[in-house]
């Protein structure tokens, strides 16, 4: 690696100045009924490494590697046509249907008592998110399906469940009231009163059920949307007593060859964030409420739609089953900006306190499976596994003194993009991304008060070739790696990170081992 001739980037850190403990639903997942995340991506009878319930227990390790704990589901564009008594009881009397979103045949072979058992196999952690159509339907089948779903039983909708097979209630806690509904695209759009009115009718519906069910109200679909933030407060003026969060969706590609730019993404995201606290904030205010509105981040990641938008404009409409879409291949700088999404969440973990990868296998995922063949990790879920398993405690606030660049979307910005966590024993994890394509940046980090004394751990995930990814035929040709130059002396932890590269640096008290780590190589 080229030695550094430039300025460093720095930064302090302070247990005495924190941003807010992590919520473990940040690092939460989304399983849609969307090409083939569920059909042979996790579910696939007849797969050599099947169980018993046509899951693939192949797939299911590397979930667990991955350290999701949040799943939402049915979708998605897809929950705005789903009809949820399709997808209970015996499989071979579920009808198939048409998914209007995706232009696709859903066999409804996979359904909500699948999704919870998949979700017990996953492990204790992992937590259902689940939406309700608002779209074509509302309140009734929503109190349907929370009904079905939530109650112990003695009534028709809970005995069903129960002559289905699952005698216990499945105990869901969180639920979407609909999703993206602010987006022309999706069946049964509204306006913001329109939908807030619903919303709100269905929020006090559902708790009348159960008043402990925590409910997330639709957000913007972007922050471009012409509606964004009048959406919002919209929305919230008729419903911010009766739910507990609001949504916020984003998704970054690299266009036109400005990679600057697309390495600065998560500028755009901490933007979104503040501007949606802000208007939360604004109509508590209004409203004379002590009450505080969090995020929900339920949909994040890079993905190139326009590459599907020019797919879809062409898609004959054949109606398959499981059709091969949104199967991005990530490369090493997507799995860069994608780390630095992950610090711009856990920088905002006071407020975003549910956020959602979209989505976990095959479809924009960090997982990719080859039906009857093998499953692999793409370049993105490194990040997410280091992020999940190293980012656990409490944030501290980091402000960065950082040499910039200039980028034609955002203007000037930080080279370094950089985050905290220190965990409840004390040690502290750093994240970091240089966002440099050239030169590696030095790092030099002032730590106070912290009783740290040894570089447990640098990995770093960077390459000579940028556009390097894994796939079918080579699966590991890229994975994290140690960098053993990185020094913690006097209270000073001084490192140099790699050009374009993510970055996780484990600091720990002297006599310290090292747990386990994500980095490969």
């Amino acid at each position: 690696m080229t030695a550094p001739t430039g300025p460093a980037a720095r930064f302090a850190l302070d247990p005495a100045f924190a941003v807010g403990e992590v919520d473990p639903r940040l690092f939460g997942s989304f399983v849609e009924h969307l090409g083939r995340c569920v059909y042979t991506g996790i579910h696939e009878p007849g797969h050599p490494t099947a169980d018993e319930a046509g899951l693939r227990t192949d797939v299911l390790a590397l979930i667990r590697e991955l350290g999701v704990t949040t799943i939402r589901y049915p979708g998605g564009n897809f929950v705005s046509g789903y009809r949820w008594e399709d997808g209970v009881g015996p499989v071979e009397q579920r009808p198939r249907r048409l998914d209007l979103a995706w232009r696709s045949t859903e066999t409804n072979r996979f359904g909500l008592a699948e999704y919870m058992a998949f979700l017990k196999k996953i492990g204790p952690h992992a937590e259902p998110m689940m939406a309700v159509n608002l779209g074509t339907r509302g309140v009734a089948e929503a109190l349907d399906l929370q009904e079905y779903a939530n109650h112990p039983g003695g009534t028709e909708l809970s005995e069903r469940r129960v002559a289905h097979g699952d005698k216990e209630p499945y105990g869901i806690r969180l639920w979407c009231l609909g999703n993206e509904m602010d987006g022309p695209w999706q069946l049964g759009h509204k306006t913001a009163r329109e939908y807030g009115r619903l919303a709100a009718e269905t929020a006090r519906a559902m708790r009348q059920m159960d008043r402990d069910v925590e409910l997330v109200a639709c957000g913007s679909s972007g922050r471009s949307m012409e509606t964004f933030a009048e959406w919002e407060a919209t929305v919230l003026a008729e419903a911010y007593d009766d739910v507990d969060y609001i949504s916020l969706h984003a998704y970054y590609e690299e266009r036109d060859g400005d990679r600057d730019s697309f390495l600065a993404s998560a500028v755009d995201m901490e933007a979104f964030i503040e501007e949606v606290v802000a208007t939360c904030d604004h109509v508590g205010a209004r409203l004379k409420s002590s009450k505080r509105i969090n995020l929900s981040f339920d949909e994040w990641n890079v993905w190139y739609l326009s590459r599907y938008q020019h797919q879809a404009a062409t898609q004959p409409l054949d109606w398959p089953e499981a059709p091969r879409l949104l199967e991005d291949s990530y490369s090493v700088t997507d799995a860069v900006v994608f780390g630095s999404l992950l610090i711009a969440l856990l920088r905002h973990a006071d407020r975003v306190t549910v956020a959602c990868l979209a989505q976990l296998v095959n479809v924009i995922a960090p997982i990719m499976t080859e039906p009857g063949g093998p499953a692999w990790r793409q370049t993105t879920f490194f990040p997410f596994a280091q992020a999940s398993r190293h980012g656990r405690g409490r944030v501290l606030d980091v402000r960065v003194d950082s040499p910039t660049y200039t980028t034609a979307a955002y203007g000037e910005v930080p080279l370094l993009h950089a985050t905290a966590v220190r965990g409840d024993d004390g040690a502290v994890t750093v994240f970091a991304v240089n966002r440099d394509r050239h030169a590696p940046l030095p790092l030099e980090v002032s730590l106070r008060g912290l009783d740290l004394t040894r570089v447990v751990e640098h990995s770093a995930l960077a390459d000579a070739d940028p556009d390097a990814r894994n796939t079918l035929d080579d699966p590991e040709r890229v994975t994290p790696h140690a960098v053993p130059t990185t020094t913690l002396t006097d209270g000073v932890l001084r490192a140099v990170l790699e050009p374009m590269s993510w970055n996780v640096i484990r600091l720990g008290a002297a006599g310290e081992g090292p747990r386990p780590s994500d980095g490969r190589k």
